[in-house]
């Protein structure tokens, strides 16, 4: 059981849990007073000797379960947390699985029998196939050593699942959809895809273990790279952090780069040759082409209503690292309401303006999204700023709660910026179902991209580089 016991501390310290030898040894003098009998007193003895800041726990109740229990256990703690969390006595919470149930045998469409397990809370079938999805991938050892949670994501077909709870998230959001039902429905999901995500994430970790594989850095951020911002963690969005400081950064090393030449000069050979006919050809004077590449200016719009919440908190720490290494760069948050952070940005350090931001210590953040209202307003108070060297990016999922969508304020932008871009964190697939104004606000964008993930934000964030 010792060997256990350190195992399961390395385990809190690689998901961020402060563990050193001296909890270690904590541990096993407490187990030897109350033993390993009652499972309520051992983990209430782990918990106490492990753990010592109140942040840690809720790691550490995650990892106890799957560690010790496994699977099925895990997803029983799921469920347990998803109550918690949405307040829901079990009664409440067993009566919102049978209205999903009711609800995806109305809804037209075959669904995968993951999806179906997934969202009516079924444990057996749910254990059932990601014990299979396991025992498939042991058969490859060298996946787990490279691409585990690409391969198991294929096994389970990952981005089907996805695209069906995006689909479903959609329909239910229909103008018969509204009330405090609707929106528990709403966080019910979400919540359901990251245990899903959590729990691919521990099975591939405890496998690795039992083959002696150490998960690189470069691994996590591989796996988090093709990972959905809906369905991050808060732990994941805390070890993104320096990939979007570098995604940042990048953009301004090119910047940068297209001043320097322009500051110097080029060699202009049509004016040279031009200039020195009178001489033969011969190139006495020399003409350079001194055209400045202007400094950009950039001003962006982020939604943080609760629908694309963990994709804001993402998105907002990219746009707090764009703002940091950018002269000209304008802030703003939107629900229904709009307001401009650049201060808040300028004046805190990343995690706490990006709370501040979203916690509605600067605008309402509870109240139905409205992108009609808050393009209005952005029109009436801040449409003056734009300039033919603005370039402006609007991140939001385009869910307007069937209110005006007006579109013309996103025309005259066009018309007036150098360009305007649009990232959404929704499939594709989803715009234009439902509340979704997507069919209206892309042809007015100049892009209008879909961007759930790091690996498609690396490729579409060229397009802010004038």
């Amino acid at each position: 059981m010792e060997d256990r016991i350190v195992e399961f501390a390395t385990v809190l310290r690689r998901n961020g849990v402060r563990v050193s030898l001296s909890e270690n040894m904590d541990a096993f003098r407490a187990l030897q007073l109350v033993g390993v009998v009652d499972p309520l007193l051992f983990r209430n003895a782990l918990r106490t000797t492990l753990v010592k800041r109140s942040v840690d726990l809720k790691p550490f109740e995650e990892l106890f379960d799957f560690y010790f229990f496994g699977i099925g256990q895990a997803i029983d703690a799921a469920d347990r947390r998803i109550m918690e969390k949405m307040g829901l006595t079990p009664e409440q919470f067993q009566q919102m699985l049978e209205q999903i149930q009711r609800r995806l045998k109305e809804m037209k469409g075959d669904w995968s029998e993951l999806t179906r397990a997934l969202l009516s809370g079924n444990r057996g079938e749910l254990e059932r196939w990601l014990r299979e999805a396991a025992s498939q991938e042991a058969e490859a050892p060298e996946s787990f050593r490279f691409t585990p949670y690409t391969t198991m994501g294929a096994r389970l077909q990952l981005d089907r699942v996805q695209f069906e709870i995006d689909r479903f998230k959609a329909t239910l959001q229909m103008p018969s959809g509204n009330g405090e039902d609707l929106q528990n429905l709403l966080r019910y999901l979400d919540e359901r895809m990251r245990d899903l995500n959590r729990l691919l994430r521990e099975i591939i970790q405890q496998e690795q273990r039992k083959r002696g594989v150490e998960p690189t850095d470069y691994n996590r951020r591989s796996t988090l790279a093709d990972k959905s911002f809906a369905f991050y963690t808060e732990d994941d969005i805390r070890r993104m952090n320096d990939a979007v400081t570098r995604l940042a950064q990048r953009l301004k090393n090119r910047l940068s780069v297209r001043r320097k030449k322009a500051a110097r000069g080029r060699f202009n050979v049509k004016e040279t040759l031009r200039k020195n006919l009178q001489y033969g050809g011969v190139p006495f004077q020399i003409q350079i082409d001194r055209r400045k590449k202007t400094k950009p200016q950039v001003m962006i719009l982020c939604d943080i209503s609760d629908s694309v919440l963990n994709a804001s908190r993402f998105m907002l720490q990219f746009v707090y690292s764009v703002q940091v290494l950018y002269a000209k760069v304008r802030s703003f948050v939107f629900v229904s309401d709009l307001a401009e952070v650049t201060k808040l940005f300028e004046e805190n350090e990343i995690h706490h303006a990006v709370e501040t931001a979203l916690k509605g210590d600067v605008i309402d953040v509870f109240t139905h999204s409205n992108f009609g209202r808050a393009f209005e307003k952005f029109y009436k108070n801040y449409f003056s700023a734009v300039t033919g060297k603005t370039t402006l990016l609007i991140i939001g999922d385009g869910r307007n709660n069937y209110n005006r969508s007006n579109e013309w304020v996103l025309k005259e932008i066009q018309q007036k910026a150098k360009q305007l871009i649009w990232l959404n964190p929704e499939n594709r697939m989803t715009w234009g179902v439902g509340d979704s104004e997507m069919p209206r606000y892309a042809p007015c964008c100049d892009v209008a991209e879909e961007c759930r993930n790091l690996n498609q934000l690396y490729k579409i964030v060229d397009l802010i580089v004038p």
